[in-house]
């Protein structure tokens, strides 16, 4: 794979290097919900946090694992979904992937057990860069944009494998890091 130019539906790698000195992004995968000249926003996909659902709707049928998006907005809930016909007013970040929609039918949703985890992914958080400041990281190298190779099915690729995956499928000395200690250190 090589360093695309960043649009929303592709994904953002951390580098490994620079992933060890931001503990926000170390070892991050985030798929780029949006990319305009005035700026960027994605969500973090594989960063689970310890809250579920049931954390903060106790009545839901569903429990599903609540992720970091990043550290802007934290105390909001975002999520993005592959159901655009259960949840109207859906902003599709490309084919077969939506950002968002309306709240209160996501949570009819999410109590009458109507969706799966498979379908969809909540964050508290998420990733964004001002004006012209994604292009100054991807040339400093902080990241790397690439298709996503998984297209809809995204959601349902395990999270704890999903840098490293990535990592190896960009082949040369990304294998190498993606078979290092998360903490070079204990290596």
């Amino acid at each position: 794979m090589k360093q695309q130019k960043p649009i929303k539906g592709k994904l953002l790698l951390s580098e490994p290097i620079s992933s060890t000195e931001d503990t926000d992004f170390n070892r991050s995968v985030i798929l780029l919900a949006e990319h305009n000249p005035k700026g960027s926003v994605g969500f973090i996909l594989n960063k689970p946090l310890d809250i579920y659902l049931k954390d903060i709707l106790p009545d839901a049928l569903i429990n599903l694992r609540i992720y970091s998006g990043g550290p802007v907005e934290t105390d909001n809930l975002y999520f993005i979904h592959t159901i655009p016909q259960l949840i109207p007013n859906s902003i599709e970040i490309y084919d077969g992937v939506f950002w968002g929609g309306d709240y209160e039918v996501l949570f009819e949703l999410m109590k009458t057990d109507k969706i799966s985890e498979t379908d969809i992914r909540l964050f508290l958080g998420y990733a964004g860069w001002d004006e012209g400041q994604l292009m100054d990281e991807l040339e400093d190298k902080f990241w790397t944009c690439i298709e996503n190779p998984f297209h809809e099915h995204i959601l349902q690729k395990t999270p704890s494998k999903l840098w490293k995956e990535l990592m190896i499928e960009l082949g040369d000395e990304f294998v190498i890091w993606a078979n290092a200690p998360e903490d070079p250190i204990m290596n």
